[in-house]
């Protein structure tokens, strides 16, 4: 059973936040400015290669985009089931569920409203001296992945 003080509650909160944001940087700017969310060493694994630096997850974003040469396609990230464990007053680990919808699979036969994957998601956040909380560490697997043809 989850007991926070009110410290605790009030980072849940922005941590939720924090989470809420990452997602909606990535649907809407295409991870463009993922970095502001980002500590300045991370470790941020996406395909499978952990980028180090935030420089290194902006460039990484910057280089996804310039894959689709008819512009991105459209894509959402549901978050759902958040677990917050705290290890200090600046850091704690968490887990959520993410649900992928993109159009870029529209072509391999599917709907734009089936989900492409849904991944386990694990992430450690850290309060930095600024007192906003950022991603200290990315990792996810994908439990379910839609298969088409």
């Amino acid at each position: 059973m989850a007991k926070f003080d009110i410290e605790q509650t009030m980072a849940w909160v922005a941590i939720q936040q924090l989470i809420n944001d990452w997602g909606y940087e990535l649907d809407v700017n295409n991870g463009l400015n993922i970095g502001d969310l980002v500590t300045e060493e991370c470790n941020y694994t996406v395909r499978g290669v952990p980028r180090l630096t935030r420089s290194d997850v902006a460039a990484f974003y910057k280089g996804r985009l310039a894959e689709f040469p008819d512009g991105p396609p459209i894509q959402r990230h549901a978050q759902t089931n958040l677990r917050v464990q705290f290890d200090s007053a600046d850091r704690a680990s968490i887990t959520f569920t993410l649900v992928y919808f993109t159009t870029a699979i529209v072509a391999a036969g599917a709907s734009e409203a089936d989900p492409c994957a849904v991944a386990d998601v694990v992430m450690d956040v850290a309060r930095c001296d600024d007192g906003h909380w950022r991603i200290a560490m990315f990792d996810s697997a994908q439990s379910l992945v839609r298969k088409f043809g």
